[in-house]
């Protein structure tokens, strides 16, 4: 039987893309589509202004990939989690621990890149392997699965037939649609505001994570900007707010964004323009189904704490490569997709939980609470076994 290509990935986002140039460097034929074309360009309409932590586990991928070289550059050192409480009568840290990389060896936590350059660095590779079609302004129409292949239809005509078909094509999946898997989805009626601030402090490549209430405000490192130390800021509020906050003029929201960073790094401002993005939680109820595998925010969703999105979408990628590299001729047989189900769903299930918990407490106003979030955060910070452990989990050890 002949193929178009082995696998079909539908999405061309950051895991998407990565997903790409992985089998691709991996020796397989990969067809890849996304309705949109990605931008490249930070200061284009449409740039992802976002930024993406990627944490230790991910740096071997990245490598295999031959991706690991071109990032390496731009990537700014993740050394320390500090978590602040700040939910005390005013805004000001009331407690602050420091959760140090050095606990667990040498190297960081991770390293922090802008979501618009992943894009160009991860394409300039994709165009280096001959094993690799990338389709932009082209997505997924239907398909239609059989025991032992897929055949595609996407929205130029054009029709595939795959071993395999990777969903990683965001929350609203159409292929997750197509294949008929369930999904469950959690809203808090929250918005992330993000953009990059300057600040006066250096960040000593700490990434801070602000607890008051509607939810964490982050700053994470990023290299310097026009000479002053730079930072991502990740600013989760109920959405109404964050729609108020995205209007400001901007001498207004970096006054208002420097009061709720409590002044930690003083005067914030701005350094791009802002964005607002939904916030949920989402799970599938599967993660494969005949021909077909999930993964990242087709299969899972989470609220942006701990950088546990794309590195769980990278996990589920490591899991996809290791099963198809240990018996090639399987690709995307029942056998495989059940086992890759079994790896990951209960993880991924795992994640979406403590994550959905740890946003809620986040978001707690009453003072009691508040009280009672700042004693967790001395508590677990305390045990230093746990502290340890929790480090581990946090680095994609299994929970």
């Amino acid at each position: 039987m002949s193929f178009d290509a082995d696998i079909f990935i539908s999405g061309g986002g950051v895991a998407g893309l990565t997903a790409a140039a992985t089998f691709g460097a991996a020796g397989f034929s990969v067809v890849c589509a996304d309705p949109a074309p990605p931008v490249t360009d930070e200061a284009a309409e449409g740039a992802d202004l976002r930024t993406t932590a990627f944490l230790q586990p991910a740096r071997d991928l990245l490598d295999e990939a031959g991706l690991w070289d071109r990032l390496a550059p731009y990537a700014t050192e993740l050394r320390t989690m500090r978590i602040v409480d700040a939910g005390g009568e005013q805004a000001e840290a009331r407690v602050t621990r420091d959760f140090d990389s050095a606990d667990l060896g040498d190297a960081p936590f991770g390293w922090n890149l802008p979501n618009w350059l992943l894009r160009r660095e991860m394409l300039a590779r994709i165009e280096d392997l001959p094993t690799v079609d990338f389709r932009p302004g082209t997505g997924f129409r239907a398909m239609l699965t059989r025991e032992r292949e897929a055949r595609v239809t996407l929205t130029d005509g054009a029709r595939l037939r795959a071993r395999l078909v990777i969903g990683a094509d965001g929350r609203g999946s159409p292929v997750r649609e197509a294949a008929g898997i369930g999904v469950h989805t959690m809203r808090y009626g929250q918005k992330a505001v993000t953009c990059a601030m300057t600040h006066e402090a250096p960040h000593g490549n700490v990434s801070t994570e602000i607890h008051r209430t509607g939810g964490p405000f982050t700053l994470v490192p990023l290299p310097d900007h026009e000479g002053r130390p730079c930072s991502a800021l990740v600013w989760m509020v109920p959405g109404p707010e964050a729609q108020r906050l995205a209007a400001l003029e901007p001498e207004t929201f970096e006054t208002e964004a420097t009061e709720r960073s409590a002044h930690l790094y003083g005067p914030l401002t701005l350094a791009s323009r802002r964005m607002v993005w939904p916030i949920i939680s989402q799970l599938a109820d599967r993660m494969s189904a005949e021909r077909t595998a999930l993964m990242a925010e087709a299969a899972h969703v989470m609220p942006p704490i701990g950088a546990q999105g794309l590195n769980t979408s990278l996990a589920d990628l490591r899991v996809l490569l290791d099963l198809a590299r240990e018996a090639p001729d399987s690709l995307g047989d029942r056998q495989m997709l059940d086992r890759y189900h079994r790896r990951r769903h209960p993880d991924v299930r795992l994640r979406v939980q403590g994550i959905d918990l740890l946003n809620r407490t986040s978001m707690a106003a009453a003072p009691a609470l508040r009280d009672l979030r700042a004693r967790g955060i001395e508590t677990l910070y305390g045990i230093a076994p746990l502290r340890r452990s929790l480090m581990r989990l946090g680095l994609g050890a299994r929970s």
